[in-house]
């Protein structure tokens, strides 16, 4: 483990150190992103993309499932490791790691037999159902594939090897760039060619990642003998990690609302949906990235009951953040019809996405907010905080938002609710903290 980064005075510094290469793989996981959009986009198929762009909530429901023993594994691991106890490190590393595993094969499994049935909940319709097959197909073979690469990629930043755990994700993405314009268009694979290359893209960190491991850490475990937790760690991995995994379900959810409720005004606005989303991860990935390089400090301060440094980093956190989400909103509202010419020249989905991509992007200082408070709940191992805030955003905010501004005002409803929904989860996510963390952080009597 890297004390430097732990135990040094200045935490703006280890906080920039642990950030920046956690970043640095979210560009670059944003890049193969929207390549893997852009060259579905060039076969000029709107139901191809349509098709594609359904299997998005598919994804972010594996990403969810890994998020329950990455993101709560992580939390867990960050404050052992605050307390040195390098025994129950191990074992709470191992039971994750095989427990994705067995989770994911598990999800293969349903996710083939139920796979009619899943696809039109989604929102496939009789142009797109093969397109969107065809993606979910290879999807669902490769499930723990996609699940347990969200753990060590996790452990490792615990750990504080956060360049370790970028070059495995900077390794899957040029893996996934390299594949797809040879499977999609050379083989003329379509959506599979897209989704295969998105299974091997995550494969081949798996393996790096498993191999750092094995080679470098020194705290994390692979060995299935130790993999028995006591009830209190399992309770603790869960109580963190379903609400973090929560936050994808609900995007899951929310993305297949949204397609239901496009669906009646036609293809194009799906597809308008689709690419206008991908765009917008440029913002919410890295302001994601920033908000996840401070989780292994606050665990690591709450652990060890440094109150002082825990304060700091939150206030040096909560400004850079606001400035980084102003500077993306305003950067990305200027630039969204370009942005949006990058992927398909069609002009009346260029014009719907511009429209969408600006909604989605107006509110990204809140989204810095709520995701840095989020983050700190998880690090402290504030479970029922965690899981009001998780249900809040994309959940139970957002359907009421969505289904109220639809009735009053239709299709522009449609498209404005995540930034009212934004807005107001910020709010929550304020109120949350000054009961949950204010009192014990900064009301502590010395």
């Amino acid at each position: 483990m890297e004390n430097n980064i732990f135990n040094g005075q200045n935490v703006a510094k280890s906080y920039i150190k642990l950030s920046l290469p956690l970043v640095l793989s979210m560009v670059i996981t944003l890049i193969y992103n929207l390549a893997d959009t852009y060259f579905i986009a060039q076969t000029n198929n709107t139901n191809l993309v349509a098709g594609v762009s359904l299997g998005a909530p598919i994804f972010t429901l594996l990403m969810a499932i890994g998020n329950i023993f990455g993101q709560g594994g992580t939390s867990l691991i960050s404050r052992l490791l605050g307390q040195n106890d390098q025994q129950n490190i191990e074992k709470v590393s191992s039971f994750c790691f095989y427990m994705s595993i067995i989770v994911g094969i598990v999800m293969t499994v349903i996710m083939l037999i139920f796979r009619v049935p899943l696809l039109y909940l989604i929102g496939a319709s009789s142009d797109t159902f093969q397109y969107a097959s065809d993606y979910y197909i290879f999807l669902a073979i490769g499930s723990f594939v996609i699940i347990l690469s969200y753990i060590h990629s996790n452990f490792l930043r615990a750990e504080g090897m956060s360049k370790e755990s970028m070059s495995g994700t900077v390794l899957g993405s040029i893996v996934n760039i390299i594949l797809d314009p040879i499977l999609i268009s050379f083989f003329n694979l379509g959506a599979s060619g897209a989704a295969i290359a998105s299974v091997i893209g995550y494969l081949c960190p798996d393996i790096f990642f498993m191999v750092v491991v094995l080679k470098r850490s020194q705290v994390l475990s692979m060995n299935m003998r130790i993999m028995r937790i006591s009830f209190e760690h399992v309770r603790q991995i869960f109580g963190i990690g379903i609400p973090a995994a929560i936050v994808n379900v609900m995007q899951s959810v929310s993305a297949v609302l949204v397609n239901q409720f496009l669906l009646s005004y036609g293809n194009d606005k799906i597809a308008a949906m689709g690419i206008a989303l991908k765009i917008s991860m440029i913002a919410l990935l890295l302001l994601t990235g920033f908000a996840f390089g401070g989780q292994p400090l606050f665990g690591y301060y709450y652990g060890s009951k440094d109150e002082e440094r825990f304060k700091k980093l939150f206030k040096f956190c909560l400004c850079f953040m606001s400035i980084i989400g102003l500077i993306l909103t305003i950067g990305i509202y200027i630039f969204a019809p370009t942005l949006m010419k990058c992927f398909i020249d069609t002009p009346s989905i260029v014009q719907d996405g511009t429209v969408m991509l600006r909604y989605l992007v107006i509110t990204m200082v809140c989204v810095g907010i709520v995701l840095l408070i989020t983050i700190v709940f998880q690090s402290t191992g504030k479970s029922l905080a965690s899981l009001i805030l998780s249900i809040r955003r994309q959940g139970i905010v957002f359907l009421v938002v969505l289904m109220t501004m639809y009735r009053l005002i239709g299709y522009t409803g449609i498209i404005v609710s995540q930034a009212i929904s934004d807005i107001i989860t910020a709010v929550i996510a304020v109120i949350l903290f000054k009961w949950q963390i204010y009192p014990e952080i900064y009301e502590k009597q010395y």
